[in-house]
């Protein structure tokens, strides 16, 4: 086993509080600025517009086929949808989920996998394994899988038939095979990280899936089974999350910051930080 390619960034966006959730759609880079409560839009070159504010603190972001952008709104545990005259809701998860919700994927059908903390991770709560959400194209919420340990980054692969979620606390990434009807089933651990804790994740042409891990401002590019073949070092002390985009889909952006509690992200240390890759990215999101 060869040792893994070192890599660094180059900083393209500061000044932000908390960025996460990043997707590439079209020819922008969409990000949630989680405590600043909203959604920016960030160019190749860097350049940044404000595209909508969510009071309820925007976490993941998806399309449906129509092309309506849909967002999780954490505090209120809701998934929003845009429409041509604003975000309306679209799934109420707060029956299902027991704390605040974060990150989430969306299928071809636009339906959507959602996780959530399920204690309180700011209030200093001891971790406790919670359930995946499944939200339907028609808005219909079910539980997908229990005792998932802090359910956060999440893709699914180009065929649509295989979910990998990145459990945090459990250190480790974890794979799902998707029904017809996006039911979840032959539940198994995809890599074990050793040392690492997964936050947003997105997948590679090669069936790789590069993982932000906050606690050591890493990225790391991984196999199916472990093996990390890439790690990329961020400028900022947590790396959160990452996807693939730019034109040829090769560049990597990470989102960055100094801290994740919002009673210190106000000092604006979040950033948007990019580095060259050579397989581009695949999948969903």
């Amino acid at each position: 086993m060869a040792a893994p390619r070192p890599r660094t960034t180059e900083v393209l966006v500061e000044g932000l509080r908390f960025p996460e959730g990043p997707r590439w759609h079209g020819h922008l880079l969409f990000v949630s600025d989680m405590h600043a409560g909203r959604i920016l839009t960030v160019s190749e070159r860097g350049e940044v517009a404000a595209f909508a504010e969510i009071p309820g603190q925007p976490s993941g972001l998806g399309w449906d086929p129509d092309g309506h952008l849909m967002v999780v709104s954490m505090l209120d545990r809701r998934v929003l949808k845009f429409h041509t005259d604003g975000p309306h809701e679209f799934a109420d998860l707060s029956g299902l989920a027991p704390h605040h919700c974060n990150d989430m994927v969306v299928d071809a059908q636009g339906g959507a996998y959602v996780g959530n903390f399920g204690f309180d991770l700011d209030g200093g709560a001891d971790p406790v394994p919670t359930v995946l959400l499944r939200v339907a194209p028609d808005g219909a919420v079910s539980v997908a899988a229990t005792e998932v340990r802090f359910p956060n980054g999440s893709v699914i692969t180009p065929d649509g038939r295989t979910l990998i979620v990145g459990e945090t606390f459990g250190g480790c990434l974890t794979a799902w095979d998707i029904a017809a009807d996006g039911t979840l089933t032959d539940r198994r651990v995809w890599a074990d990280l050793e040392g690492a804790v997964p936050d947003g994740i997105c997948l590679d042409a090669e069936g790789a899936v590069w993982s932000a891990c906050p606690i050591s401002g890493r990225v790391l590019r991984v196999l199916e089974g472990g093996e990390v073949t890439d790690v990329v070092t961020v400028d900022r002390r947590g790396a959160y999350a990452c996807m693939l985009g730019g034109a040829d889909r090769r560049t990597l952006f990470v989102c960055s910051a100094d801290a994740s509690d919002p009673a210190r992200t106000g000092e604006r240390r979040g950033a948007i930080e990019t580095v060259r890759v050579e397989v581009p990215g695949a999948g969903r999101p």
